[in-house]
């Protein structure tokens, strides 16, 4: 059930009413018996699950952090144990360099 805002147009007193949409709204304040209004107020929405966000919708390529994320790739590739200092079999510096 909705929770709708009054003001009293004589004394200026605000209150809320939790009500049914079919139900009579309030016409007369309870603290002056004058005549009440409904401002209108803006409705609380809150949007939920994915591709609501910027980065869902991200372009696949021509940015620049895309660019930075590729070089990063190439960086790890070249010393995929992390030293790069040739401690295991797959960094360049451990495979013995040819002789002639």
């Amino acid at each position: 059930m909705p929770l709708y805002p009054y003001r009293c147009t004589q004394c200026g007193h605000r209150f809320e009413k939790i009500q049914s949409f079919s139900a009579e709204p309030e016409k007369e304040c309870p603290k002056c018996q004058g005549l009440l209004e409904r401002p209108l107020t803006a409705p609380g929405l809150q949007f939920k699950g994915a591709g609501w966000y910027v980065n869902d919708y991200a372009p696949k390529g021509g940015s620049s952090s895309s660019e930075s994320t590729k070089t990063e790739a190439k960086a790890e590739t070249k010393a995929p144990c992390g030293d790069g200092a040739g401690a295991c079999a797959s960094c360049p510096a451990a495979t013995p360099a040819a002789t002639s």
